[in-house]
């Protein structure tokens, strides 16, 4: 086998969550999705495409009608977003890896900002790409916060590709506008694609833009510039099991990704795309109402790990984590498996994001019921204090 797929490690999240599963007792919070399940209405589309018997392939960039859907809604947070940038993908990491697939070559130079989803710095490895991190840096409070002119020096003419995930898994951090445009304006002069991971878009608190969704290349951007951004269903619509993204790129890229989706899945499966359809139709009733909830819950768990003493953390202005860390606890694999043993706590270890995320935890706190957030705060200040 290829030395680089030997290398890869397995998940740290996973090792941890292994040491729980199956046992009643552990409140979980490692994992990246919500314990609500898919709302009604989309679910009941899914099975009515089954019904009618809609088991066969679909067009490789998608369903016309839901690329369309796509195309609307898109547009209506981020101004025109034409038909014709659009390519449905089984999964946001589907969608990842299909466009480092279309623009890196073995040898490039890949820029990541980090910590982040382990994802997005093991693909381009997989691919052969030399990777350069970038480090966010935490402030005396916990916020996380990007050091602008060392990224926009990392960026340089040999630069192929830069990976960003905004609002970021794990700390929450979010760029701003002003931030894209000056990370925008060095791309396009050094002729760097930018690969931008949005799927928390809509996760986002702060309320200060005209959509509500988080800051978005596409707000600054040209439909022409070398910018692929990365979407899923998975976040807003509580979709995460059914497998369902999408791409927005360059015009002329989309017939390309359309040949590589031929040779990776072919296409998306009809049921989940109707399913999906649905969920954009009914976007204004069910999106809202989910970020209205988990504000809610980031807005009580944090003061309750703030009150636990030697823990520091920050409300976040987008996503669905708190990122803490623990006085005196360096060792953040060691910590997530002994709060899963001793304090019937499952979180994910920061070490599983990036080095720099050593001696943090990542907190999911996406959670239907509110009060296990408190019930989890609870074990964790007991096992603190024993």
């Amino acid at each position: 086998m290829r030395q680089a797929v030997l290398n890869l490690e397995e998940s740290k999240i996973r090792e941890v969550a292994n040491a729980g599963m199956g046992r009643a007792d552990v409140l979980p919070f490692w994992f990246g999705e919500s314990d609500e399940v898919t709302p009604a209405a989309i679910r009941d589309a899914g099975i009515a495409s089954l019904q009618a018997g809609e088991t066969f392939y679909s067009h490789n960039l998608g369903l016309p009608e839901l690329r369309q859907a796509v195309s609307a809604y898109a547009s209506r947070l981020h101004g025109d977003v034409a038909l014709d940038r659009l390519a449905i993908t089984s999964g946001g990491v589907n969608a990842l890896i299909v466009a480092m697939q279309a623009l890196i070559d073995a040898g490039d130079e890949v820029v990541a900002v980090t910590p982040v989803w382990p994802n997005l710095t093991a693909q381009p490895v997989i691919l052969g790409a030399r990777l350069t991190c970038v480090a966010l840096q935490p402030d005396a409070e916990g916020a996380w916060r990007l050091d602008l002119p060392a990224l926009l020096a990392a960026i340089t003419p040999r630069t192929k590709l830069l990976v960003v995930n905004s609002p970021n898994n794990p700390t929450g951090w979010t760029l701003s506008k002003d931030e894209q445009t000056a990370i925008l304006t060095r791309c396009r002069k050094t002729g760097t694609w930018i690969l931008s991971d949005e799927v928390y878009e809509r996760l986002y608190f702060r309320g200060d833009t005209a959509s509500g969704a988080a800051p978005s290349f596409l707000d600054v951007a040209r439909p022409d510039d070398r910018l692929v951004v990365v979407q899923s269903f998975s976040k807003a619509f509580l979709m995460t099991g059914w497998r369902l993204g999408y791409l927005v790129m360059p015009p002329d890229m989309t017939p390309q990704v359309g040949k590589l989706l031929e040779f990776n899945t072919s296409c998306a499966p009809v049921f989940v795309q109707r399913a999906a359809l649905m969920a954009l139709q009914q976007t204004e009733s069910i999106t809202p109402r989910i970020v209205a909830h988990l504000k809610t819950c980031r807005d009580t768990l944090v003061p309750l790990l703030q009150a636990v003493p030697g823990v520091k953390t920050s409300a976040a202005p987008g996503g669905m984590y708190a990122f803490l860390r623990v006085a005196g606890h360096d060792d953040s694999l060691q910590l997530a498996k002994r709060l899963v043993a001793e304090a019937g706590l499952g979180l994910a270890p920061g070490i599983a994001f990036a080095p720099e995320a050593e001696g943090w935890l990542r907190w999911c706190f996406a959670s239907k019921d509110v009060a296990r957030l408190g019930q989890g705060v609870e074990r964790l200040r007991t096992w603190l204090a024993a």
